[in-house]
């Protein structure tokens, strides 16, 4: 009968074994989706922003109905129509023109869709719902505010 004998692993793999460790620990603790708030109150979706180097990007749904506007989607013919006030987009999943009221506008970025939610840049939102948007890559923030509206949990100064 032959004698098995046990080989340890080099000095060398352990290290680089431990270094790989380490990066791909230090990658997926940082790698956690940007908080989305609307009008300061945190919001939640299914579906979390996704952010790129070119932007951050959001469901349109979530955002637009916790600003109150409606949207319906029309599976025969592919139509996204938000309605908020006298204001309609309608938009496509993969294209770049949409339209506002009517009127033709190009879209910098073509909607996309992230397990059945069209996630669109925070330009779109700004444009078709008229609001403030900012997208803070520093802290992984995403803010966006109707104009004129006191930030949920703000303490207004008494005059």
């Amino acid at each position: 009968m032959e004698k098995l004998s046990l080989r340890f692993p080099s000095r060398r793999t352990v290290g680089a074994t431990v270094v790989a460790s380490a990066f791909a620990a230090a990658l997926t603790s940082l790698s956690h989706p940007a908080s989305l708030r609307i009008d300061g109150l945190r919001t939640t979706s299914d579906v979390p922003p996704v952010t790129t180097a070119k932007g951050a990007y959001v469901p349109l749904r979530a955002v637009a109905e916790s600003l109150g506007a409606d949207t319906n989607y029309d599976a025969k013919s592919g139509t996204i129509e938000l309605t908020r006030a006298d204001d309609t987009l309608r938009l496509h999943v993969g294209d770049r023109v949409a339209t506002l009221n009517g009127k033709k506008l190009t879209l910098k970025t073509a909607p996309f869709a992230v397990r059945g939610r069209t996630m669109v840049s925070l330009n779109v939102i700004a444009r078709a719902l008229k609001t403030n948007v900012r997208y803070d890559v520093s802290h992984a923030k995403i803010d966006v505010m109707t104009p004129g509206l006191v930030e949920a949990g703000a303490q207004e100064v008494a005059p």
